[in-house]
């Protein structure tokens, strides 16, 4: 397993942009897909990103196609999304998951997840 840690969440109004980081630890970090969930509250954590170790192919939810962006620094150990277009039912906290392969980040089955960080979309 990994450690991650994500940052760069925070307060943004409707039609805003935000990047949010997630930097993972372990000697083997950068073998892992990695991908990021999103919870509102009251609700269940869904899906909204993943990508492969290689920075290949990629996947996303329906409700962030077009706006969002997943991507990866290996270098760094560092994955990232890049949100354009905030609308208020983006308002979550966003987790950041890492697995052997995309099928398994985008399935939940993760063993590894960060702590969260809320980010809030005001209308």
């Amino acid at each position: 397993q990994v450690q991650l840690i994500e940052s760069g969440g925070g307060l943004v109004q409707a039609g805003g942009s935000l990047r949010l980081s997630c930097a993972a630890s372990g000697r083997t970090a950068s073998s892992y897909a990695m991908g990021w969930f999103r919870q509102a509250p009251g609700k269940e954590r869904e899906f909204v990103a993943a990508i492969t170790w290689n920075t290949g192919p990629t996947s996303y939810a329906d409700s962030v196609k077009g706006r969002f962006t997943i991507s990866r620094d290996n270098a760094k150990n560092t994955i990232y999304l890049q949100m354009n277009g905030l609308i208020p039912e983006d308002t979550a906290v966003y987790y950041c998951a890492a697995a052997g392969n995309l099928l398994m980040v985008v399935r939940g089955s993760s063993g590894s997840w960060g702590q969260g960080t809320q980010v809030t979309v005001s209308s």
